[in-house]
């Protein structure tokens, strides 16, 4: 696993995550930090206590660690780093700010990523209870294979969410993941949910209580693409929980 440290709190709540994570799944934990190369970054001495700091901090959770100081662009050198991990964790945007919650060097390493990419919450979850965002699309069918990966390690009950306002076809594309999940022997709930999709994301969160969220990304295309979320920036802006977006 991956972590990009930059020293804000939002990243150290990133580590607090992967340490959760790694030590149920006994990983090998990468802490990268980059500096930057054009304006005012920090100092060779304090990025080397950064990492200093977040060495000793995985290390004392029993876990192996590995620091990596890099320079460049921030977004471009984490997705080289992650060519060789299985997942990056990185921390949200602020979230008092009523700004999108995925700030431009979170979505542009999604955009130029092959792996996945864990928005983190303000506090570590076990990530027991996952729910999917799921709309059918190419994206959302390889985080369904993700989620369903995950909870059969975990043994999880995994929650598939679709906002539609036709529940018949909405029970058509339901069927697809029910037929994935069940065929992997995948606990599972179906939510089939009237409104737009991060109102209905959020609802079921809050109603199962659900601690971990897994979404494709959609990504737009031009200079002013944008990565939505499977729809749900919204909750990344109203829930606390780990999303999982998958590329």
């Amino acid at each position: 696993m991956l972590i990009g440290l930059d020293g804000s709190p939002t990243a150290d709540e990133a580590l607090e995550q992967a340490i959760v994570l790694g030590s149920r799944f006994k990983a090998k934990l990468v802490v990268a930090h980059v500096k930057e190369t054009h304006g005012k970054g920090r100092r060779a001495s304090d990025s080397g206590e950064l990492l200093q700091r977040a060495q000793e901090r995985v290390r004392s959770a029993g876990l192996a660690v590995e620091t990596i100081l890099r320079h460049g662009s921030a977004d471009a050198e984490l997705a080289t780093l992650a060519r060789d991990v299985d997942t990056v964790l990185v921390g949200r945007r602020g979230r008092s700010s009523e700004a999108q919650a995925i700030g431009k060097t979170v979505a542009s390493l999604i955009r130029i990523t092959a792996q996945s990419v864990i928005v983190c919450g303000s506090k570590p979850s076990p990530m027991n209870a996952c729910a999917i965002a799921y709309d059918g699309r190419e994206t959302a069918q390889r985080a369904l294979a993700l989620v369903a990966r995950f909870a059969s390690v975990t043994h999880s009950t995994v929650h598939v969410i679709h906002a539609t306002i036709d529940p018949a076809v909405g029970t058509m594309v339901v069927g697809e993941a029910e037929a994935l999940l069940s065929l992997q022997g995948i606990a599972f709930v179906t939510h089939i949910e009237h409104g737009t999709p991060g109102a209905a994301v959020a609802r079921v969160i809050e109603r199962t209580g659900c601690d971990a969220l897994f979404a494709g990304a959609h990504v737009g295309s031009g200079r002013r693409s944008d990565v939505t979320v499977s729809h749900a920036e919204e909750i990344l802006q109203h829930t606390d929980i780990p999303v999982v977006i998958q590329p």
